[in-house]
């Protein structure tokens, strides 16, 4: 088991069929204590009982700082160590350019990118005392391409931002034993895109991929898993593509 005896917090992880859930799942089949971060109305508890006995759920609101304190100092007190974080926690919103208001700018950039930066110094302490640890950041294809099917522009900023601000962390914290590292997920078949895209339009789409489908929940796990785990132990500062082959540069 890759993730035996190590202890691992995902944030928006309560989504049964999102990233966060799926990460969480597999992570906890490679022998992690898996503590599951999400909003109260979430549920994250009921979403932590499912992976079986021994993980926790924990209700944390990525946006607020101690709130994520907060949170970092139960998973401390219940397994006394972090081991991984998984910066999952994001929220997207279709509008272009002309459209977009402060307050959307505000929401999107909050979560995805704010979220990131609280989360990750509320887990930092614990990691540069232990003398290790691994950060994954989720960020997106948007980023990489100027947009994605269904996220704004303001979606595309918070996403790199979350590229530029890894890859800061991972040179200030590599000299101390701690990875950091990005995933950019292309188009994955979660709930971020149910009711958003018809059956036909998803065809055409995994049409233009040369992998033919769209992602699934699973494919981000495993990309997870590796970078959680010391099969990755020379890898920080990198951003690893899983898209299918939608974007290749």
């Amino acid at each position: 088991m890759l993730l035996k005896d190590k202890t691992v917090v995902i944030t928006g992880g309560a989504g049964l069929n999102g990233l966060g859930f799926a990460t969480a799942r597999l992570m906890a089949a490679h022998g992690a204590r898996v503590a599951v971060l999400d909003l109260e109305r979430a549920d994250p508890a009921a979403a932590a009982a499912q992976l079986g006995p021994g993980h926790r759920g924990i209700v944390a609101d990525v946006t607020d700082k101690a709130s994520c304190d907060a949170a970092a100092a139960a998973v401390l007190e219940a397994f006394g160590r972090i081991d991984a974080l998984v910066n999952n926690a994001g929220i997207t919103q279709p509008a272009r350019t002309l459209a977009i208001s402060g307050t959307d700018y505000d929401r999107i950039l909050d979560v995805s990118l704010r979220g990131t930066l609280y989360m990750s110094q509320a887990v930092l302490p614990a990691m540069q005392e232990q003398g290790s640890g691994s950060i994954v950041c989720i960020s997106s294809v948007s980023a990489q391409r100027g947009g994605g099917i269904l996220g704004g522009p303001h979606y595309s900023a918070a996403k790199a931002g979350v590229l530029g601000l890894a890859r800061a962390m991972a040179r200030e914290f590599g000299p101390e034993g701690i990875r950091i590292n990005s995933i950019a997920p292309g188009l994955i078949g979660t709930d971020i895109i149910k009711g958003k895209l018809t059956e036909e339009k998803k065809a055409e789409i995994a049409e233009t991929i040369p992998l033919a489908r769209l992602g699934r929940a699973e494919d981000i796990a495993g990309a997870c898993v590796f970078l959680a785990s010391d099969l990755s132990l020379y890898c920080t500062g990198i951003t690893l593509d899983v898209n299918g082959g939608m974007l290749i540069h």
